[in-house]
């Protein structure tokens, strides 16, 4: 189910081009936030918790995971260069979770690990806000990920409504509106980091039991489909 080439070409394609900017930059943001934040505030574990949770989780970790999720296969498929790699003798439920595996390390390592050293900056993990949110962070990018790479397999424009769930639905509506909120990623990470964390500094609207199935459901049938989806792709000489 991993085939080490195709996980070779897939960072180097999410790695070594413009979009790695944007992988380094919102981190180095985060970062600059926090130290900017506790030099003018001193430690404070609301501050640190809301800090965290605006940006880091709410912003950071969807964008990232756009990038990530869709950069994995999209641009491939955009400019055709998937059908050689459709003609090598590799099945393609592999290749969809090869490129899962790279898409959820790529989003966790620029997510995660930036918001564990965010939190540690902010209040030096008091009250474990750090370490929830660095939790909620890595439960959250395989769920983005996952999400994000199905829209690559099934729309051109996977980035732009990839932007829009993590910006317009899940900052927005999910702000807003407390039905939309059952239906976003970044709550069901919340519910987990509540339950890391042991105190009302992070809340869920989503309970840990709704939480972890959903992220488990939504993880493996964006998983399935994708796979689905990139076997009904013909190569020329099989049409």
């Amino acid at each position: 189910m991993y085939d080490p080439t195709v996980a070779r070409l897939t960072y180097r394609a999410l790695l070594g081009r413009r979009r790695a900017l944007i992988l380094f930059a919102l981190p180095a943001l985060l970062i600059a936030i926090a130290v900017a934040v506790r030099i003018l505030s001193g430690a404070d574990d609301q501050i640190a918790a809301d800090v965290l949770g605006g940006f880091a989780l709410a912003t950071m970790v969807p964008i990232i995971g756009v990038i990530a999720g869709t950069g994995a296969i999209a641009p491939e498929i955009d400019d055709g260069s998937v059908v050689y790699l459709l003609a090598k003798p590799i099945k393609r439920p592999t290749i969809i979770f090869t490129k899962l595996i790279v898409a959820v390390s790529v989003t966790m390592a620029f997510s995660a690990l930036p918001t564990f050293a965010a939190g540690y900056i902010l209040n030096g993990n008091g009250q474990q806000v750090a370490v929830a949110y660095t939790i909620a962070a890595l439960v959250g990018s395989i769920a983005y990920a996952a999400l994000f790479l199905l829209l690559g397999t099934i729309t051109r424009h996977a980035v732009v409504f990839g932007l829009v769930y993590a910006l317009v639905w899940e900052a927005v509506f999910g702000t807003l509106v407390a039905g939309a909120r059952t239906l976003s990623v970044q709550q069901w990470s919340l519910a987990v980091a509540h339950e890391v964390a042991g105190n009302d500094l992070v809340t869920s609207d989503v309970s840990l039991t709704s939480a972890t199935v959903l992220l488990v459901a939504v993880t493996v049938l964006a998983t399935w489909y994708a796979g689905q989806k990139l076997r009904t792709l013909k190569l020329a000489g099989e049409e």
